[in-house]
């Protein structure tokens, strides 16, 4: 058993000391490019970061709600590409996944990371298909899409329809995160997924239906250097119509880039640009594990509407320190329009444990 934990480790020195004297050339996001479907469901593995991100709300036979959150992330590292080693960590591949249960009090949630290989770990370029250690989202030939994983405390098998069109975010998918052109990601979502399969809670399988939201985004060069975080949102509103928005914090709290979507039912489609966005905290509160404090509750302002946002429990907090490094408060949200509900989605907040980099 030493002897074998010793030889894996000189190998993968040797692997990682041949990795180091070629750094590759990764590609940049520019404007003017088209996405060519399926092909672009798959991955990029000429960008630095990449991610598939799947949000939603669950509703359980007796109609308790709960949200759901699975995330797979491509990071292609500063090892060779020419090496042939099958050692050679050129792609690290990271899964997080959480179940948003009021009954449990607190954001339940798991992670797992390992360098790309020996069909363990990988990230297939041509359509959506990443897995990590057992865990695997994919598209199926008819549009679908699957997560199938089991966590330490829960474990996931849904299904998810497309009933809407892609939405390319930004300008044809050119989505900026900054002030400079090259601070920016291709990025595309899906809204309004139709959700349907199982959920395993205390070992109690439950079947399930709800509503999703995908996004995939890839980008080599993302933050500004005085961005600390990010708040975001995607949301599923009750009438058919696909909300997205973000803003880019600076260090010192300001307000450094911000951008939204909103696609009616019909497919008419608005823009709000960095001074049309806003997010206000209305409500904080401060993690007992890691006394970040986020603003829970908040009203976010897009052009000349005003949304209330309201979680689904306070605690949903995500420690990732042992996959991506971060803190960051990730959970189920309901939005509200003149004190009225309007739809649900996931509220994403970056850097208020401290900035994070990308």
């Amino acid at each position: 058993m030493i002897k074998r934990m010793l030889l894996a480790g000189l190998l993968l020195l040797v692997s990682l000391q041949a990795g180091l004297a070629a750094p590759p050339r990764l590609s940049a996001v520019t404007p003017g490019k088209t996405l060519a479907f399926p092909r672009d469901f798959g991955a990029h593995p000429d960008y630095r970061t990449e991610w598939w991100y799947v949000t939603g709300w669950l509703q359980t036979p007796d109609g308790k709600p709960i949200g759901f959150q699975v995330t797979f992330f491509r990071s292609a590292t500063d090892h060779d590409p020419a090496n042939p080693s099958r050692l050679a960590p050129k792609q690290l591949i990271i899964a997080h996944a959480a179940l948003s249960d009021p009954a449990a009090g607190r954001l339940l949630h798991d992670q797992r990371s390992a360098r790309a290989g020996f069909d363990l770990a990988y990230a297939k370029e041509g359509t959506t298909d990443v897995a990590l250690n057992g865990w695997r989202f994919f598209r199926e030939a008819d549009g679908r899409y699957r997560a199938q994983l089991r966590a330490r405390e829960f474990e996931f098998d849904l299904a998810m329809a497309p009933t809407q069109p892609l939405l390319l975010q930004g300008e044809q998918a050119y989505s900026r995160k900054g002030p400079r052109p090259e601070q920016a990601s291709y990025y595309y979502s899906e809204p309004q997924l139709k959700v349907g399969g199982s959920i395993v809670r205390n070992g109690q399988p439950l079947t399930v239906t709800g509503s999703a939201w995908l996004d995939h985004e890839w980008s080599t060069s993302v933050l500004d250097a005085d961005a600390a975080g990010w708040d975001w949102i995607g949301a599923n509103l009750d009438d058919g119509s696909a909300l997205m928005a973000f803003q880019i914090r600076s260090r010192d709290g300001a307000r450094r880039w911000a951008h939204a979507t909103l696609r009616s039912p019909d497919g008419k489609l608005r823009q709000f640009g960095p001074d049309e966005v806003a997010f206000e905290p209305v409500r904080r509160w401060q993690s007992p594990r890691t006394g970040a404090s986020y603003p829970v509750a908040q009203r976010l302002v897009t052009g000349d509407i005003a949304w209330e946002l309201q979680p689904l429990q306070d605690d949903q907090e995500l420690d990732s320190r042992q996959s991506t490094g971060a803190i960051y408060w990730e959970g189920a949200t309901t939005l509200l329009r003149g004190g009225q509900r309007a739809g649900r989605g996931y509220l994403e907040m970056t850097g208020y444990a401290k900035p994070m980099k990308l």
